[in-house]
């Protein structure tokens, strides 16, 4: 059932509510409204609002409403849009961690054959032996090679960390001015306001 209309189905029903207490010579007392067991727009946002001039439930919906409209135009963002751009930046940084740990992988067999090579040469030079030199040489290579590796993995690492930090910092600062800008505009509306 849509907000509208279960608002019109209440609606219908505080009329004929009315219309029998009426009939019937009564003055109807106040009812405290039933909880709907939705949550409203601001406590969606974790903006928590009071009425303080005792608006009814649908007039606090309206307000939000337009404090809402408000506060997405002066602030310059749309909250639903920031989680959705949230879990998208998430999956990118654990896609740039998987990166990460491959960035040093075969840098072992890599400084092998270098090294090889090198061994080779010097080895022919030193004792006639290239077989012996390359032998020196690749493991060397296999060494550094995998030293290399592992400082590249760690830098790639920490570079995803950063932009992830970085963008998580930038996420949390904008929702914060949203929700400066949407409590500001509740506020001059006559609630009180806490988030």
């Amino acid at each position: 059932m849509s907000f509208n209309h279960r608002r019109q189905t209440l609606r219908v029903a505080a009329l004929l509510l009315l219309a029998t207490t009426v009939a019937a010579g009564q003055t109807p007392a106040p009812q405290p409204a039933a909880p709907s067991g939705q949550k409203s727009l601001a406590a969606t946002l974790e903006v928590y609002a009071f009425p303080k001039a005792g608006q009814p439930p649908e007039q606090q919906s309206k307000d939000e409403a337009d404090c809402y409209a408000w506060a997405v135009q002066n602030a310059g963002v749309d909250p639903f849009d920031l989680s959705k751009q949230a879990q998208q930046q998430q999956a990118e940084a654990q896609t740039a961690q998987e990166q990460a740990k491959q960035a040093g992988k075969g840098a072992g067999a890599s400084g092998a054959v270098k090294g090889a090579a090198a061994g080779a040469l010097i080895g022919e030079i030193a004792d006639d032996d290239p077989g012996k030199g390359a032998a020196y040489g690749a493991a060397a290579g296999v060494v550094a090679g995998r030293r290399k590796g592992r400082k590249a993995q760690q830098q790639a690492g920490q570079q995803a960390q950063q932009q992830s930090q970085q963008i998580q910092q930038a996420t949390a600062e904008q929702m914060a001015n949203f929700k400066k800008a949407f409590s500001a505009c509740l506020e001059g509306k006559n609630y009180m306001v806490k988030f």
